[in-house]
């Protein structure tokens, strides 16, 4: 893989993870079931791209505890996006989601004992004026708002899971990592979602396919593989984009237009991700 066909992978792997809120609102089922069909559907397309790579690792067993941990987060992250996006829509879900790196610089500055520099409390700020701007109504019995909080709770799992995933250190590799969290996920929700799968449509089952296989399976590992090519700070700044690629396609196909108000939101938020990319692919290794 070339540097270009590396940077044409990772932009077509961020325009897959921007694309799960629209599978997850197209497909007519719980949220449960979507993240159940997600996970499925994503360990099996992981398996092919491991077969093919010839990389699968022997684990040791706190290796084994760690990823039990991670799947149980990964489960709670996208268990509560989907249910945002069921309440509040997709460019809501995604911009409440993309709150994660400020919690990410909070949780590291308790969890390591780490000083959070200037940038990063510009950071938080950038996030916390944008999802005020974000925010439909104030109202906490309405759709939107109660929509957004499951969206911004999704961060917060998603920032504790890449703590958790920094303290193992690099000892899985990665797509064998999200092979294991994804089975996790499966087993998790299994007894949960077991009597609502007969009820689910064939139509449903291929927007859950599309999901696991395109927006899981394949982007992530089009992600690992272009990061053996592109350096670490361009890969960051282009799966910024993700929020950008999930609002336009909801846009177009769900005609979720959004207002000047929320557009300026969305522009804070993006670019406190920048900020926070920036500052993680220039940080010490």
């Amino acid at each position: 893989m070339n540097h270009r066909s590396a940077l044409l992978a990772l932009h077509f792997g961020a325009l897959f993870f921007g694309l799960a809120g629209v599978f997850g609102k197209l497909a007519n089922a719980s949220a449960v079931v979507i993240v159940l069909g997600r996970a499925a559907f994503a360990v099996a397309a992981l398996m092919v791209f491991l077969g093919l790579a010839r990389r699968w690792q022997r684990l040791q067993a706190s290796d084994w505890g760690r990823l039990l941990g991670a799947g149980v987060l990964l489960t709670a992250h996208w268990v509560t996006f989907f249910m945002a996006v069921k309440m509040a829509g997709v460019a809501v879900a995604t911009l409440g989601f993309a709150s994660f790196p400020a919690f990410t610089v909070l949780l590291e500055g308790l969890v390591f004992r780490e000083r959070i520099r200037r940038n990063e409390i510009l950071l938080v700020l950038l996030v916390s004026i944008g999802l005020v701007l974000v925010t439909p109504t104030f109202d906490p019995a309405s759709q939107a708002t109660g929509g957004l909080l499951w969206a911004i709770f999704s961060g917060l799992t998603f920032a504790v899971l890449s703590l958790v995933n920094r303290a193992s250190g690099n000892r899985v590799p990665p797509v064998q990592a999200a092979l294991c969290q994804n089975a996790v996920v499966a087993l998790c929700l299994l007894p949960i979602a077991w009597p609502q799968l007969p009820a689910v449509s064939t139509v449903d089952w291929l927007w859950i396919g599309l999901l696991g296989v395109f927006c899981t399976g394949l982007a992530h590992s089009l992600f690992v593989a272009s990061l053996a090519v592109i350096k670490a700070r361009t890969a960051a700044v282009v799966f910024a984009l993700e929020p950008v690629y999930g609002i336009a396609f909801a846009w177009a196909i769900f005609s979720e237009t959004p207002t000047l108000r929320m557009l300026l939101g969305g522009v804070l938020i993006l670019a406190a991700i920048i900020l926070s990319t920036r500052k993680a692919a220039t940080g010490p290794k």
